[in-house]
């Protein structure tokens, strides 16, 4: 292999292909949910509890994340994912992201299908979004002598913040799948580190937080499985 074909290979890898991959699949579920809705494509993966209860579809703490019920909901979660996913990305690395963004989408939808009314249709990469503000606010704790990092984390901190204030008097948002993503990214980021583990991630901590990740998805899961069994 010759010299510039190795760096068209590293420029390559260097691109945040993990977030261009995201936006991809839920532009073309997007697509499919409007053009041909006959293929039921929302219906089947929105998060709908009573499904996950008697049907077992348990597919519906992920499918959500790649699901959006509006033309503005979907472009601002992806211009959204696609400005902070690229920046996230070079930050942590592209398998490290790629676990951060679905498995915080998870724990977000767990605790929305855990203390969300019962019977609420969600959906939405937000989720997803806001375990990636997770993960990155979390830096500002190990790299508090970085001015910048701490100028950005200052910067999706207010992102966050007023995301969750308009959450409150909004109910068309779904505050507990937006908590449930923030608590799942900031416990992955201390679980996944950064690569080379630049910042000093402890082991100690990072042992805690898989262990209070899988413990708090757990109990999110069987507390919601025990509210419907007591509903209906």
């Amino acid at each position: 292999m010759d010299y510039q074909t190795k760096m068209k290979i590293k420029r390559w890898m260097n691109k945040p292909f993990v977030t261009y991959g995201f936006l991809a699949i839920q532009t073309v579920v997007y697509a499919i949910i409007t053009f041909f809705p006959v293929a039921s494509l929302e219906s089947r993966g929105v998060m709908f509890g009573p499904y996950i209860y008697f049907y077992h579809e348990y597919w519906r703490f992920v499918t959500p994340i790649f699901i959006h019920f509006s033309l503005l909901h979907f472009v601002v979660n992806s211009l959204v994912l696609y400005f902070i996913g690229q920046q996230v990305e070079a930050i942590y690395g592209h398998w490290r992201f790629f676990l951060l963004y679905l498995l915080s989408g998870v724990m977000g939808n767990a605790m929305s299908f855990a203390f969300n009314t019962a019977g609420i249709q969600s959906a939405g990469s937000s989720t997803s979004i806001f375990g990636v503000f997770g993960a990155f606010l979390l830096l500002g704790y190990y790299f508090k002598h970085n001015p910048a990092i701490q100028g950005m984390v200052r910067q999706f901190a207010l992102f966050v913040g007023m995301s969750l204030l308009f959450g409150v008097f909004d109910r068309s948002i779904d505050m507990w799948g937006h908590i449930g993503g923030i608590i799942g990214g900031l416990l992955l980021g201390n679980m996944l580190t950064l690569p080379k583990n630049h910042g000093n991630f402890s082991i100690h901590a990072r042992i805690l937080s898989t262990l209070l990740f899988v413990f708090l998805l757990a109990v999110c899961i069987l507390y919601g499985l025990r509210k419907y069994s007591l509903l209906f």
